[in-house]
């Protein structure tokens, strides 16, 4: 297929955007190349990116190159939009990795190439501003080997990519070995096989800002980055981004990796779990346009191909349309970052809250990160974020896109909890009549990262299959809030016993009980506070060492590796959130500016609940069971399902 869908990824700062802006331009898609400075940059097309000079959303972009058209992604730069940078990662076939010549390899450049390896995309390495006089080449090349992969190698033929080739194919290793010349025209279908499948990976030169070395990046993307695969038979996709169409709506984004999608044709969709089943039948909406990459609308989309599809209310971005099994690679939210904090939000008139309400879950939709939450019994609204920046650039989007003037909370920890020793937990729904629900329940701490772990051991004569459907289907209720009010993870729960009634049984009894049975198991096994920890990678001169290390202690964290750098290090440290949340301005201060830090959610440890918070509870304790079966049947406004 004569397409290249690639995205472009990099340390915020180091010319991303530009060089994009430069491909469009030799493209033939723009006149005139835009400036990230002067917000005039094509891919920065909403206004908070065009003010502030950065990079908020993924755009879909298209030109062409020797007859090769390339659907180019151009991705944010700073960690607080990784988000968008993972799911950027879902629709592409390879990636073009820009550095910085001037800073080398910075750490967030290091998580985003071993986010590309994990997604097995190949990758082209873009060395920028090399025109900068006080460049050393050969020390950003070393940096390169010895920070993302000794198979990083300059294309032109010669010893250099004879031992890169040798390191990943036998028959050149063989032949190498034996002193044999292997030709220049060899070496060069050599590399386009090995970088195609991602074990070599070339490293281009030039300047995006003079447009330098771009003509030779689009042709090592026509060269070195694969075409779509063929298609297998059956539909398959992702939705991976949004779209507002003044006129159409909500669009969205979608990769297709077999199949076709017809315009006015009807596409089977997961519908919403049946409470009765545990199944999730489909639905069936009809697309009402497609739109092209270069927003044209189109009669279809294929395999291979990047488009917007309108009227799919009930897809989701992140969702898979069609079947999962087809696609190439594994969809996994919050690899790269996942949100820690939590704000909250009010707007300046309080008449607006309803607006707000609904304009943050439009914003929820484009980013399903953002987990925005409102809470009936306070009125509150609260929303993940993933930091400071996307913080500020939230407000900035509610004001210049909906209009809404909004305040926001100091951002507040995301803790979770998990239990201390193994328990039973019992629930008996019996009354008020007809109702006929028991449950038992072991509950066991799991190891620390396992999530959630059930099974059931009761069998059906004791509690139908469709009954036990529904206690499956209630535990992601019943396990939102702990006894300490956060999600409980890292636990093993097995359903040891209970039963149904042959005339008593409401159809939604076990579904009422579940969450019952669930906090008592967790009431009696005790409750383990869990902190969630950001792994920082932190470039800095090598005299602010021993400063770093003693911060780490400070804050209750650690140092974990130390690497040299040149005149830089580069540490590894585990550090508490909570501890953590504004170190990179102390680290700016420390190393007068020269400081560059990555951050990345390690995981959750142990954490005294006196150095905590405990969340306030919402709806009604299934522990209260008078109230809570009242408001289980609709008599409280407070209902179960308020979390």
């Amino acid at each position: 297929m004569n397409i290249r869908n690639i995205g472009v990824f990099a340390h915020v700062d180091a010319g991303k955007t530009t060089l994009s802006e430069q491909m469009l331009l030799l493209g033939g898609a723009i006149r005139e190349a835009g400036r990230v400075d002067q917000g005039t940059a094509h891919t920065d097309s909403l206004p908070v990116e065009q003010r502030r000079g950065i990079s908020v959303q993924a755009s879909c972009v298209r030109l062409t190159w020797k007859g090769v058209r390339i659907n180019l992604l151009d991705t944010p730069g700073h960690v607080d939009f990784s988000a968008e940078v993972e799911r950027s990662l879902w629709a592409l076939d390879g990636a073009v990795l820009v550095i910085s010549a001037a800073e080398g390899v910075q750490p967030q450049t290091e998580l985003l190439f071993e986010a590309l390896k994990a997604q097995a995309l190949p990758v082209i390495i873009f060395v920028n501003k090399t025109d900068i006089p006080t460049v050393d080449m050969e020390a950003v090349m070393d940096g390169i080997a010895r920070r993302l992969s000794a198979r990083a190698v300059r294309p032109a033929p010669g010893d250099a990519l004879v031992e890169a080739l040798a390191d990943v194919d036998d028959g050149v290793m063989a032949r190498y070995l034996e002193g044999e010349t292997i030709p220049d025209e060899e070496q060069t279908r050599l590399l386009r096989r090995c970088a195609q499948e991602g074990s070599v990976f070339p490293v281009l030169t030039g300047s995006a800002l003079r447009g330098l070395g771009v003509e030779a990046l689009l042709d090592g993307v026509v060269e070195w980055l694969p075409a779509p695969k063929p298609a297998a038979d059956g539909l398959s996709g992702i939705a991976f981004a949004t779209l507002r169409d003044k006129v159409m709506g909500r669009g969205l984004w979608v990769r297709l990796y077999s199949g076709r999608l017809q315009g006015r044709e009807a596409v089977s969709l997961p519908g919403r779990p049946d409470p009765l089943t545990g199944e999730t039948p489909d639905v069936e909406q009809k697309i009402t346009r497609l739109r092209d990459v270069d927003g044209s609308d189109i009669d279809s989309l294929g395999a291979g191909e990047i488009g917007v599809v309108f009227g799919l209310s009930a897809l989701k971005v992140g969702q898979i349309l069609g079947d999962q099994r087809l696609l190439p690679r594994k969809v996994q939210p919050g690899a790269l970052r996942a949100p820690v904090m939590t704000v909250g939000l009010a707007p300046e008139n309080q008449e607006d809250m309803p607006g707000l309400a609904e304009a943050c879950g439009m914003l929820a939709e484009e980013d399903p990160l953002l987990q925005v939450r409102y809470e009936r019994t306070t009125g509150e609204l609260h929303m993940s974020v993933m930091g400071a920046i996307q913080i500020e650039i939230l407000q900035e989007t509610l004001l210049t896109r909906f209009g809404l003037k909004v305040s926001m909370t100091e951002p507040t920890i995301i803790y979770r909890e998990t239990v201390k020793r193994p328990a039973t937990g019992y629930a008996e729904y019996t009354w008020p009549k007809p109702c006929w629900a028991i449950l038992r329940f072991d509950v066991k701490p799991g190891p620390r990262g396992s999530g959630v772990q059930y099974r059931s051991v009761v069998p059906a004569r004791e509690i139908l299959p469709r009954y036990q459907h529904q206690v499956e289907q209630a535990l992601t209720l019943a396990l939102s809030q702990g006894r300490l009010g956060w999600q409980v993870t890292d636990v093993d729960i097995t359903l040891t016993g209970g039963s149904h009634h042959q005339f008593h049984t409401h159809p939604l009894d076990f579904i009422v009980a579940t969450p019952w049975g669930i906090q008592d198991a967790l009431r009696n096994a005790g409750s383990v506070l869990l902190e969630p920890i950001w792994e920082w990678r932190i470039r800095l001169p090598q005299t602010g060492v021993g400063r770093v290390m003693s911060d780490a202690t400070a804050m209750r964290g650690e140092v974990t590796d130390v690497a040299s750098d040149g005149e830089n290090a580069v540490v590894t440290a585990l550090l508490p959130v909570k501890e953590s949340m504004d170190y990179s301005v102390k680290l700016a201060q420390l190393s007068a500016g020269r400081a560059a830090v990555s951050l990345r959610l390690h995981g959750y440890r142990e954490c005294p609940v006196e150095l905590g918070a405990s969340a306030p509870r919402r709806g009604v304790d299934p522990l209260d069971t008078s109230k809570y079966i009242l408001a289980a049947r609709n008599a409280l406004s407070a209902g179960i399902y308020d979390g």
